[in-house]
């Protein structure tokens, strides 16, 4: 079951998220952070897949922050190009406000809580790893990590990389295990975005496979 919802972080900003719910009990949550793309099929595709895994998963929809309300964005370059537009409007402290209120409602519902995100949205799930309440942070090729790469995780961390990804060099996957050697990181034949079957880049066996290693990290430290 799926559906809309309305969230307010702890600055009394409101905004939207989707919500996806498991047939049963939810084993526990996952908050799944968009690409620059917003909230859209990919992404509540995603959601209905952790559902239908057992997980209570939740997207927020960061860019309720910008100019433009409940983003839905594709894959043309006019989409990147308004994507990145609406990814400049706001800092990474105020996606951490947002995703602490997505965990707060996991929380409230006596779940521990994973973050995973794919992009942008891997570093500010990283950010989330290393400065809020979550048990578990998963990273799909999240391209802005050096920058906070010193910053200290507070939970175990999965990260997955591709090594034909020509905007994130191997050297800064290098840099990013050598300052966290408690992360757990995979390098896969494949370009940024392999993950998404939207996408031209999207790479159907790298995906499979590190889906099936991060469900089995969820599997072991959220349950």
């Amino acid at each position: 079951m799926a559906k809309n919802l309305t969230l307010s972080a702890d600055d009394g900003h409101e905004f939207g998220a989707y919500r996806a719910d498991p047939s049963g009990k939810a084993k526990a949550g996952i908050v799944v952070i968009p690409e620059i793309f917003g909230v859209n099929k990919h992404i509540r595709e995603l959601c209905e897949g952790f559902a239908a895994d057992g997980y209570l998963a939740v997207a927020p929809n960061l860019y309720d922050r910008s100019s433009k309300r409940g983003v839905d964005l594709g894959y043309t370059p006019e989409d990147i190009a308004e994507g990145r537009q609406y990814r400049e409007e706001f800092s990474w402290e105020d996606s951490m406000r947002d995703i602490d209120a997505v965990v707060q409602l996991m929380k409230s519902q006596g779940l521990k809580t994973g973050a995973v995100g794919y992009c942008w949205g891997g570093t500010i799930s990283y950010l989330a790893g290393c400065r809020l309440d979550v048990q578990g942070a998963v990273v799909y090729y999240g391209g802005q990590i050096i920058p906070y790469v010193n910053e200290r995780a507070n939970c175990p961390m999965l990260m997955h990389f591709g090594d034909q990804d020509k905007s994130i060099p191997l050297t800064d996957v290098d840099q990013i295990r050598v300052a966290h050697p408690e992360a757990t990181v995979y390098v896969y034949h494949a370009d940024h975005g392999f993950n998404c079957d939207h996408r031209a880049q999207y790479n159907e066996a790298a995906a499979k496979q590190a889906r099936q290693r991060t469900m089995a990290f969820y599997g072991q430290y959220l349950g």
